[in-house]
């Protein structure tokens, strides 16, 4: 048996590679894991912005899960971006009947650009349907304040008042993301069923933060699934904050790339090259 972990990211695609699909797939591999793809919809996108949205039909999704299914076996799996509660459902279907160890929800809803990816419905759906089967949720402010009906929250007190709140709402673990905030740090709280502890990193003056979503919760579900199957809390937990100092080295090291004229991608493969 391979002692490589299998992953696979299901997502909307990005042509510019730095979000999305294609930022998942590059992050799952660059933190040793052999990853698999099932795409959610067509984006029209680029550093400066989402042109357009071609979501890809329930039946046709739930047709590359339940193939790649039948043949790999998949130690985590992060999901994307979700249009709308059939393509939620047929998810949540398809993973239930050959259920990875790790489960890694980033509830997309809104690009850094400000750009809109979910309606109303799909919203819904990730919370009623996707939420409750994850291991590990990663909303940011905007984000959270949507799956709970609130204002997003401006200070970390507020974001401490907001975490009962996503964790009522079925997942175990809650990664509240704190860049919105203002200031030198960038401070994410982490929830677990034991307690909440916050996870500061300093902030990266770069304009290099397309896609750092999607690479942060891939480079979770990659350090998961490196895990054993009886993993400890606490290996969890630093198997987040492995990602967390993964993602900073990431950002640190994107302004060795050019991409494009808006924002460009965080550095995947600071590692190698």
């Amino acid at each position: 048996m391979s002692s490589i972990p299998h992953t696979l990211t299901i997502a909307g695609s990005d042509p510019s590679g730095g979000a999305g699909l294609q930022g998942d797939l590059k992050t799952l591999s660059a933190l040793g894991t052999y990853a698999t793809n099932v795409i959610t919809a067509v984006i029209a996108q680029n550093t400066q912005g989402v042109a357009a949205v071609h979501p890809v039909p329930a039946e046709v999704i739930g047709e590359q899960l339940e193939n790649l299914l039948d043949d790999v076996p998949i130690d985590a799996v992060k999901i994307g971006m979700v249009a709308d509660r059939r393509v939620a459902e047929t998810i949540a279907e398809g993973l239930a009947r050959r259920r990875p160890r790790w489960i890694v929800l980033d509830p997309v809803m809104v690009a850094k650009s400000g750009d809109v990816l979910v309606d109303a419905a799909g919203i819904a759906a990730v919370r009623d349907v996707l939420v409750p089967l994850a291991d590990v949720i990663t909303p940011n402010l905007p984000e959270a304040a949507v799956l709970l009906g609130v204002a997003a929250p401006d200070r970390p007190e507020a974001m401490e008042a907001m975490l009962p709140g996503l964790q009522a709402l079925g997942a175990p673990h809650v990664l509240l993301k704190g860049g919105h905030l203002s200031g030198e740090t960038c401070p994410d709280l982490l929830a677990t069923p034991s307690g909440s502890e916050w996870l500061p990193a300093p902030r990266i003056a770069t304009d290099n933060l397309h896609g750092t979503g999607c690479a942060l919760s891939s480079a979770i579900a990659a350090h998961l699934a490196h895990l054993p199957p009886d993993a400890s809390s606490a290996a969890i937990v630093e198997a987040i904050g492995g990602a967390k100092r993964w993602l900073h080295a990431a950002l640190e090291a994107s302004s060795r790339l050019a991409v494009g004229r808006g924002r460009g991608p965080v550095h995947h493969f600071h590692g190698l090259w």
